[in-house]
């Protein structure tokens, strides 16, 4: 009972459609005429350009890649014209719509994509192809359209950067004094679709611009721009490249406070955070095209790398300071082997990390406890005056005894490197993010 229904329904609705097919005994090419012209010129021939109007749909922008320098755009590209001599006969003034097979034996606009890679009419299930002619011989011609486009991309701000790219159209035979494109409703000629994203870039803007392009050898033509401007989301390679990075020039400093003499701890520590960092700047690098300037990018690598280096430089200037300072304090205890009677624990003098009360506590003794030779003692004095002038806090603020103190006292650079390093490069993100930023 239900089939019989809807069979009843659709032989109703079958009888109220009017069929040209049954009314017309002839073919669709009889009813356009399409053999009783040339088609192989375009309307007016001879007269002045004829007008082709052009909108465009954006289904999707489906990537953008850096390396190549393009994009991949997927849209509904259709043209107005009128052509006199498709114009038929008809009583309810309605179009007629056709497929890709009558497009092949009529004109239609030669309009291609200048600087294209690579493009193509979709083919399924058919080919994407619609004509619709009107009684008085207007057509609109639609394609569904993808679309690789080149794109200059300019990578001095990456990945702080933003990028304009646009597709442009243009007719490829005919100049401007033969065909003029233009955008059919202006501004309004380019719809997109809402729902157009991608995983790197923030579509901020999509207009149109139109302009004359000159080739030397044919002459001059109507060139369609399809602009449109993406903004990069930075918070990927903050995760990425810029933390990591920082956290590598931060575990650097870690070394200052390790005991100078621990050499495997701070040497290998100093060995790692310099190939991680060569680790991270080869991979950004990799993922780029290769531009012959320095992108945003590489001079927040190279800095953070130049920090890790010194780090490591850091630490070869105190192991380098402390054997020196060894080397001549074993002098100083071979050339005066014995302690003229004063008790080892009592010999702190040498050390480079003597203080002033370990200077001072040698007065307690007696002089019947002190060598009897005059020379020795003076000479055991001025050593004793010089460590306790370079641990005084009375004279550091004297400028020719705090080089003579940092020089001698390799723990001083670990100290200011403490306070140097971490103010430089907090003074460098300053500068840095308020330029790209």
């Amino acid at each position: 009972w239900q089939t019989n229904t809807i069979a009843v329904c659709c032989s109703r609705i079958y009888k109220k459609n009017h069929d040209v097919t049954k009314t017309w005994k002839g073919k669709t090419e009889q009813l356009l005429r399409v053999n009783n012209h040339d088609f192989t010129m375009r309307p007016a021939f001879g007269g002045p350009a004829i007008p082709v109007g052009v909108d465009v749909q954006v289904e999707s922008l489906d990537s953008i890649s850096e390396v190549d320098m393009d994009f991949t755009m997927t849209l509904y590209l259709r043209h107005y014209w009128k052509d006199e001599r498709l114009s038929f006969p008809s009583t309810t003034n309605k179009s007629m719509t056709f497929d890709g097979r009558l497009v092949k034996k009529i004109w239609v606009p030669d309009v291609f994509f200048v600087h294209s890679k690579r493009s193509f009419i979709h083919d399924t299930t058919k080919d994407n192809i619609m004509l619709r002619v009107f009684p008085d011989g207007h057509v609109l011609y639609s394609m569904r359209i993808t679309v690789t486009q080149m794109c200059n991309m300019d990578f001095s701000r990456f990945p702080l950067d933003s990028q304009m790219c646009s597709l442009e159209l243009e007719s490829y035979a005919y100049t401007d004094e033969e065909l003029m494109l233009y955008w059919k409703k202006g501004n309004e000629s380019l719809e997109t679709d809402e729902k157009i994203s991608l995983s790197q870039f923030l579509i901020q803007k999509f207009h149109t611009t139109s302009r004359l392009a000159f080739y030397s050898s044919t002459g001059w033509y109507n060139r369609l721009y399809i602009n449109f401007t993406l903004r990069r989301h930075i918070f990927f390679f903050l995760l990425q490249t810029y933390f990591p990075a920082t956290l590598m020039v931060i575990l650097s400093w870690v070394s200052f406070w390790i005991d100078r003499r621990a050499v495997p701890a701070r040497v290998s520590l100093g060995i790692t955070t310099v190939l991680t960092m060569s680790t991270i700047i080869t991979a950004v690098n990799a993922s780029m095209p290769r531009v012959s300037y320095i992108k945003a990018v590489d001079i927040y690598l190279w800095v953070s790398f130049v920090f890790v280096f010194l780090s490591v430089l850091e630490y070869a200037a105190v192991n380098y300071l402390t054997t020196v300072q060894e080397r001549k304090e074993r002098k100083l205890r071979e050339m005066f082997p014995c302690t003229c009677g004063i008790p080892h624990s009592k010999t702190m003098m040498l050390d480079e990390n003597c203080s002033e009360s370990d200077v001072n506590s040698l007065a307690g003794y007696t002089r019947n406890q002190m060598v009897a030779e005059e020379e020795k003692q003076q000479k055991m004095v001025a050593h004793l005056a010089m460590g306790n002038e370079c641990h005084s806090p009375r004279k550091r603020g004297l400028k020719g005894h705090m080089g003579l103190c940092i020089i001698r006292n390799s723990h001083a650079i670990d100290k200011y490197s403490r306070l140097i390093f971490p103010g430089t490069y907090i003074f460098f993100n300053l500068i840095y993010w308020s330029v790209f930023s």
